[in-house]
């Protein structure tokens, strides 16, 4: 399968936001997690995302479809930062998400650590960080009763 990145603008706001929401509700209706799920944002923080000065949106494109999107901002000494990152329900576990992962450090050379954050209840997700190099960094924040968010880092 043929996976590549393009960088979005403004006009695939609402694409993208009809995906995220698709890729999320099944999360926020298994976790509750009503402020933080991204199932529940709106279309102008898509945009603040795709405008933000240091970072962008990405469209992930497998095999000329467009399936997912990967989130991703920049800090001081070239720290990454990505989020969120998303595939359509019918295109997980093809290895997507591991192509779009390694398309994005490729296109950021210049990074010294990537970081992330997900839910530790998904043993999927962290598991594909896991094998992508990042490794917990113990820090972790309570949802609510049903979820924690972990955090990730990779060194480069």
């Amino acid at each position: 399968m043929e996976v590549r990145l393009e960088k979005a603008t403004v006009n695939d706001a609402q694409a993208i936001l009809d995906i995220q929401v698709k890729a999320f509700l099944p999360l926020l209706n298994k976790y509750k997690d009503l402020e933080t799920n991204p199932a529940n944002e709106d279309i102008e923080k898509v945009i603040q995302r795709i405008k933000h000065p240091n970072g962008g949106f990405y469209k992930i494109v497998a095999d000329n479809k467009f399936v997912g999107a990967i989130c991703v901002k920049w800090k001081i000494d070239c720290q990454f930062w990505i989020s969120p990152m998303f595939i359509l329900p019918a295109y997980q576990g093809e290895g997507i998400a591991q192509k779009a992962i390694h398309l994005i450090e490729e296109l950021f050379p210049q990074a010294t650590s990537w970081e992330l954050a997900t839910l530790l209840e998904e043993e999927r997700n962290c598991h594909l960080y896991e094998k992508m190099g990042y490794i917990k960094t113990g820090v972790s924040k309570k949802l609510n009763d049903h979820t924690t968010l972990i955090f990730y880092k990779k060194v480069c």
